[in-house]
């Protein structure tokens, strides 16, 4: 038996003391199972064990262990992250949560809910609906990711444009931090501003400065049943007329999605849709406030898309009827699918008022790459998904991919975007945060990191590169 052999062995054997040995999986052909999320052709290692508390004191237990060693522990959920921000890190510890799947608390008076991180988001959408109340953050895979997860990536999803993202409902947290010690932030007040804005500092970090076991989440009362409006154009500009001038009136949907042509005919091959194939772009919109306010939101929306040229507008407020058109929209990703072995999915925020120079943008890059690019997004908040379809087995392909992804981030960058809207960055996009926020900042960013991490045991290699002999992570 090797030195590292019989050290691995060592801190395994205390892992199943402390959770029990039916909590930790050792076997190679198991753990696999556990080494990737979501995204493709990111790279990913194997972990020598993968831990499943079902505590707060388990996940404490875990972490005092991990630093007592120096072990790298990789926080994950249900896995449905998309920039490799949950992949494993060889010989190190997955640290999986979704047996914390309780909501410890709903209170209608108070508007909150208190919740595990393994609590799926519609599970907490389905507790606060019985209560008449709504949790806003709807990611397009809130019907299995986990809110663990959600909170670790700051998750957004179709109804930002009205209700902002997972950040703008967190009251407080509680955080297990590398050595182990259980911190707890926030409160359970709308108002308090005692001390840093430790919540908002976990929020988004991607599991780099510690580990969320439990949330206390601000909640809204249930929305209204919809209205929906599809209006079809023939150029993006007149798309990204509507929306520039839905800012400006001061409309407010409760979405305002958008799909290219390449996504609008990816879609009806699926779906067989009837929608409008020749369209340069499908714009897609709700309004929740319920009633006359709803009615008369979708008839100026109406007016704004037909004083653009909209070549088709229609809306409805049958909600079977608005479900099929929403349904459309959620339907993209999968319809790209069927194009390509493989994908790239992109996640790039620009200012409202580029959207429609955004799409023509990725329009040139596919042409320059000769492939597939399907561009689908929230255009109510500039937050774009272009997604690179192509032959993974095919390495010039692979290579025009690549090429296409990071020609996408710099046509992002240089609208005055961003890399990530509510993706995060992970393993996928770390060598392009320095470039999104300059070396003053990043350097902020490793100090934080080292304050909270100095063992740099916590998802080494998320977010940013480590620096050369500056320990696990960096």
């Amino acid at each position: 038996m090797t030195q590292v052999t019989a050290i691995t062995t060592t801190w395994v054997r205390e892992l199943q003391d402390a959770l029990g040995p039916d909590s930790v999986l050792t076997d190679p052909d198991v753990t696999a199972a556990y080494a990737r999320d979501q995204a493709m052709l990111v790279e990913a290692g194997l972990p020598a064990a993968v831990a499943l508390p079902r505590s707060t004191e388990e996940v404490s237990a875990v972490l005092r262990l991990a630093s007592r060693h120096g072990v790298p522990v990789v926080p994950r959920g249900a896995g449905s992250g998309l920039v490799g921000a949950a992949n494993a890190v060889d010989g190190g510890i997955t640290l999986v949560l979704t047996r914390m799947d309780a909501v410890l608390e709903v209170s209608a008076a108070d508007r909150l809910a208190v919740v595990q991180p393994g609590v799926v988001n519609k599970t907490l959408r389905d507790a606060a609906r019985g209560h008449g109340l709504f949790y806003p953050p709807d990611p397009a895979s809130y019907d299995w990711c986990t809110l663990g997860g959600n909170l670790a990536m700051n998750s957004g999803g179709l109804c930002c444009v009205k209700y902002g993202v997972t950040a703008d409902y967190v009251l407080g947290l509680e955080v297990v931090l590398a050595d182990g010690r259980v911190l707890r932030t926030g409160r359970r007040t709308v108002k308090g501003v005692a001390g840093y804005d430790l919540t908002r500092l976990f929020v988004g970090s991607e599991g780099t400065l510690g580990v969320i076991t439990e949330a206390t989440l601000a909640l809204r009362p249930a929305p209204q049943p919809p209205v929906t409006l599809v209006a079809s154009f023939g150029t993006s500009a007149q798309t990204g007329q509507v929306v520039e001038q839905v800012v400006t009136s001061g409309l407010v949907p409760s979405m305002l999605e958008v799909m290219d042509r390449t996504c609008i005919r990816a879609v009806d091959d699926l779906m067989k849709a009837d929608l409008d194939r020749d369209a340069a772009a499908l714009l897609l919109a709700q309004s929740d406030s319920g009633g006359a306010v709803a009615a008369a939101e979708i008839a100026a929306l109406t007016q704004l898309c037909e004083a653009a040229g909209a070549d088709f507008v229609h809306s409805t407020d049958d909600p079977a009827e608005g479900d099929l058109l929403m349904t459309a929209r959620r339907m993209a990703l999968p319809a790209l699918e069927r194009l390509g072995s493989s994908l790239l999915l992109d996640d790039v925020a620009v200012p409202r008022s580029q959207v429609a120079t955004f799409i023509d943008g990725c329009e040139g890059i596919a042409a320059t790459a000769g492939l597939v690019i399907g561009v689908v997004g929230h255009a109510g908040d500039g937050n774009m998904h272009p997604t690179v379809v192509f032959d993974g087995g095919d390495p010039d392909q692979t290579t025009w991919a690549y090429a296409a992804f990071d020609a996408i981030l710099e046509l992002g960058l240089s609208l005055g975007g961003t890399i990530t809207g509510e993706h995060g960055v992970g393993a996928l996009k770390a060598d392009w945060l320095e470039r999104e926020i300059g070396p003053v900042s990043l350097s902020v960013h490793r100090a934080v990191k080292h304050a909270l991490d100095p063992a740099g045991i916590l998802n080494p290699g998320k977010v940013f590169r480590p620096v050369p002999g500056a320990g696990v992570a960096g």
